[in-house]
Order: C-alpha cells, then sequence, then structure tokens
C-alpha cells in the first residue's frame, strides 16, 4: 500500500496520477489529505483518501495503518515545517512504515548564508531527521521546478520582459512532471533504499538564455532587465504584489545569481530512463500549446 501525502496539491497529486499510469492498482494508493472535499477526483479515480492534519499527531499514526510505503510531499507551511515533517516522520515510525519517500530540496552547492534559506532549510532539516529515523528512506533532492518560471516572469512576459534580479545565474529547472515519475518509479522499483538523489534537469540555463528561447518560440524579442533587489522589490511592491511573495521571488532570484541551482550532474534521467522534459519544450507546452495558453 502506497500513501502520498499532500495529496490534492500539485506535486502529490501528479504523483498519485503517475502511479495509476503505471499500472498500480487504485485500491493500492491513499491519498493523505486535510480536507476531502479538495480531492474528488482522485476520489473518482478509486483512489482512497485519509484525512489527518499534519499538526496533529493522533490522525497521521491513524492514516498511516497498513502504509508499506509513504511518500512525504514537502509542506507549504513555512513557520511550522520543521515540526509537521518530525510528526510525519515520527508517526510513519510507530505505525511501522517500511519506505519513507521525500521530496526534499536541491542542495548541490553549499553558498552559505544562502538568501532562500528562510524557505529551504527547513526542508533540508528534514533529510537528517529521515536518516535518524531508522526507517528506509529514498531522498529526492528536488531543483527549482519548471512550473517556477511563468510564475517569476509574470503574465505579460511577452509584452514587459523579464524583470528578475538574478543576474547570469544558471539554474537545471526540472518540471513536477519528470519529478512524479521520478518519485513513482522508485516506489515501484527496487534498489533504492537509504539513497539520495539529485533530481536536476540536465542543462543548465539563465534567465537571459531562457528568453532567448521564448523570444524565438514567440517571433518577438522578450528583453532581460537584471535590476538590484532592492530596485526589484521596490517596483515589485508598487504593482502591488504581497510583500510575502516578494520576498520569495527576490530571494529565489538573488539565490539564482549566486549559482545556488546550478547542477553539475543529476539523476533524473537515471531514475526517469528516458531524458527530463527540456526547459525549451515546457516553454513551449507552457506558452504555445494552445493559442489561448500564450500570455
Amino acid at each position: 500500500m502506497i500513501l502520498v501525502t499532500g495529496a490534492n496539491g500539485h506535486l502529490g497529486r501528479s504523483i498519485v496520477n503517475s502511479l495509476l499510469d503505471k499500472g498500480v492498482d487504485a485500491n493500492n494508493i491513499i491519498g493523505l489529505i486535510r480536507e476531502e472535499s479538495k480531492a474528488q477526483d482522485l476520489k473518482a479515480k478509486g483512489v482512497t483518501l485519509r484525512v489527518a492534519d499534519y499538526d496533529w499527531y493522533p490522525t497521521l499514526v491513524k492514516a498511516f495503518a497498513g502504509i508499506e510505503k509513504l511518500v512525504l510531499v514537502s509542506g507549504r507551511d513555512l513557520t511550522a515545517r520543521i515540526e509537521q515533517h518530525d510528526n510525519v516522520i515520527t508517526a510513519a515510525k510507530e505505525a511501522g512504515v517500511k519506505h519513507l519517500l521525500y521530496t526534499s530540496f536541491f542542495d548541490g552547492n553549499d553558498i552559505g548564508n544562502s538568501p532562500f534559506d528562510f524557505v529551504s532549510s527547513s526542508v533540508k532539516a528534514t533529510d537528517s531527521t529521515i536518516r535518524k529515523s531508522g526507517i528506509p528512506y529514498t531522498i529526492f533532492k528536488d531543483n527549482l521546478y519548471a512550473e517556477l518560471l511563468p510564475i517569476l516572469f509574470g503574465d505579460r512576459v511577452m509584452e514587459t520582459g523579464i524583470y528578475l534580479p538574478a543576474g547570469e545565474g544558471r539554474a537545471a529547472y526540472v518540471s513536477r512532471t519528470d519529478i512524479a515519475d521520478a518519485v513513482a518509479n522508485v516506489c515501484l522499483q527496487d534498489g533504492h533504499l537509504n539513497k539520495a538523489y539529485n533530481i536536476s534537469n540536465t542543462e543548465n540555463l539563465s534567465l537571459a538564455e531562457i528568453a532567448s528561447v521564448l523570444s524565438a518560440q514567440a517571433g518577438v524579442d522578450i528583453k532581460t532587465v537584471n535590476p538590484s533587489t532592492a530596485d526589484y522589490i521596490e517596483t515589485m511592491e508598487k504593482r502591488g504584489l504581497p510583500t510575502q511573495l516578494v520576498k520569495i521571488f527576490s530571494a529565489i532570484s538573488e539565490a539564482i545569481k549566486l549559482g545556488e541551482f546550478q547542477s553539475s550532474s543529476t539523476d533524473l534521467e537515471m531514475l526517469l530512463g528516458r531524458k527530463p522534459l527540456s526547459v525549451q519544450e515546457f516553454l513551449k507546452q507552457t506558452y504555445f500549446k494552445q493559442a489561448s495558453t500564450v500570455i
């Protein structure tokens, strides 16, 4: 029996669907959610839903009963994430889970005092807790999502260009679909216990290089502007972007600039058994799959 936490989120739902696509019987998949109403699409496919709360330990122990493999998709609560993950791990051990799979965060470059630490440090801290738990594990060190790019660019990128303080830094952006497929494959294969994998793409691209690709696809010249972090924050706040998002976007950009997400190797292709989706193809699918999706 395989349980996926956060089954109604983007990555959790993709992992569940990947397991189904790979032939796993829906009766052998459980989606963990806080509100059953938010995962009715999975229920319609035959997936069992269990309701639990990361902050309420007894619900986790009950939800993990009979589970052999547990996929812990990193939580979203920046302030409580470490404690929530600890609850999941302790409950998994109490329930007798045999294999814990965790979607962690890329840490291939130790740049020290990362501007993105306030987001990523709590995810990485869980790695150590899992290793010490005694539960056989597989840790996926996920690089930046390709899906993050359209969010960073904004909905008028074709007109206004890319405005981010990321300099010439490169990153190995990876699609959520590929991450989900890698996790699903590991669930179904032997030989992955007590291993950590670098989940990065096979190429590193700067925002200027991405703008060049997007320009060629769109047939327009998309400019890239690299403002200072201070100017970026001031500009975005004037445009009405929420302060928390401005903080996160600027921190991601600074970390890209410092080379935090550049990767010299990857395990993703090995885990997938194929080439991962390129950023070029991701952009094409995102912006030009249908004329109505061009923004």
